[in-house]
């Protein structure tokens, strides 16, 4: 099995996930399959049995499965699904399975039905009180997955690990975080992770304690700590924000930040003093365009979120937009082109021949490339 797990979870509620709608909830809620935190064993019984954390159904009299519909947060590429059923023991169900749909904007109820809905798991074995853990082979973003289970029964939560895609539409609207997590940044190195995941540097949000950060254990030897993050693509960083919130007496004493980009490494930010608690933000000086930032700090200590505001280059923003296109489903591809104005035959053809290369028709370069193509 791949380490898709190590992937970020693309329907936890913190990044914007939620659970709209599932056919029975019985016993026990929908919108607890995509909570942060593990799933909790508990001891209360209630009007309708004994309570859990997770999502269960009731005991089901006729043919059929149930199901819950979730909104990724962050739409993206699935790697892997994770179906816990912790806690859950004579009460799983054997099977699962899950597919996947992508839909333009903000559907109703009514619309989820009517998607246009692709497997990307099987029917598939449960076990109970496990996570079970399935790699999915898909290279198609989706904003919704439906997870279904045969007959009946319970799950903790449901994980939806794999690869941020954003929709370069809307990151033309002005500069953007190319660091975040839902804008398609991610951590690829860390010196050492020992109290925070390095990845909620760049999740959403403010961090609401010193344990939604990345903290490095005491460090006793020569040497100082750091982080290296892929931006959403390439990019020119312009503003930079160091947000220490929450870190008192283990903040950095100082950081640092330096990009890589096609001319090498260069200083975004030299050795700068912190304090602890404190939002920090910088303005940085032009420099050429970047793909990767490291952030040093010194000696050691912990940060709430990294921020890494700017415009991507026009090579940057040609690759957001394309590999955007290329991972669109069919039908998805063939809407948003006609929403450009480009002929059924040349959307057609285009959605056909993916991945796109060379030259392309003016309306489409304006939005796969950018609207100064």
């Amino acid at each position: 099995m791949s380490d898709f797990r190590s992937l970020p979870d693309l329907a936890v509620r913190s990044l914007g996930g939620a659970v709209l709608l599932a056919n029975d909830e019985f016993f026990a809620a929908k919108e607890n399959l995509v909570r942060d935190e593990a799933p909790a064993a508990r001891a209360e019984f209630g009007h309708r049995g004994k309570e859990y954390d997770g999502w269960e159904t009731r005991r089901r009299r006729a043919p059929g499965h149930d199901w819950a519909v979730v909104r990724l947060g962050v739409p993206g590429i699935v790697a892997g699904v994770v179906v816990d059923t912790a806690f859950f023991t004579g009460n799983f169900p054997p099977g699962a399975s899950v597919d996947g749909a992508a839909i333009e904007g903000h559907p109703s109820l009514d619309e989820l039905g009517k998607a246009d809905w692709q497997p990307l798991l099987p029917l598939s074995e449960l076990a109970g009180d496990t996570a079970n853990a399935f790699a999915v082979a898909s290279d198609r973003r989706v904003t919704h997955v439906r997870l279904t289970i045969h007959p009946d029964g319970g799950v903790a939560r449901l994980r939806v690990h794999g690869t941020a895609v954003p929709d370069p539409r809307i990151l033309d609207a002005g500069p953007f975080d190319l660091a975040a997590l839902e804008n398609g940044g991610r951590v690829t190195g860390v010196s050492d992770a020992f109290y925070g995941r390095p990845a909620q540097l760049i999740s959403r949000g403010l961090p609401r304690n010193m344990g939604e950060g990345w903290e490095t254990r005491r460090r006793r030897g020569e040497g100082n700590d750091w982080v290296e993050v892929a931006l959403a693509c390439e990019g020119v960083v312009t503003l930079a924000e160091l947000d220490t919130t929450w870190f008192l007496g283990n903040a950095p004493g100082t950081a640092s930040l330096t990009g890589t980009g096609p001319g090498g490494e260069v200083t975004l930010l030299p050795r700068t003093r912190l304090q602890p608690d404190t939002r920090h933000r910088f303005l940085l000086e032009p420099v050429p365009g970047v793909t990767r930032v490291r952030l040093d700090v010194f000696p050691d200590g912990g940060m709430g979120r990294l921020r890494l505001w700017g415009r991507p280059t026009p090579a940057g923003r040609a690759t957001l937009g394309r590999r955007w296109f290329d991972a669109l489903p069919d039908v998805q591809a063939l809407e948003v082109l006609g929403a450009a104005g480009v002929s059924p035959q040349v959307a057609g053809r285009l959605v056909g021949s993916r991945p796109v290369t060379g030259e392309l028709p003016p309306e489409v370069a304006r939005l796969l490339d950018g609207p100064g193509s």
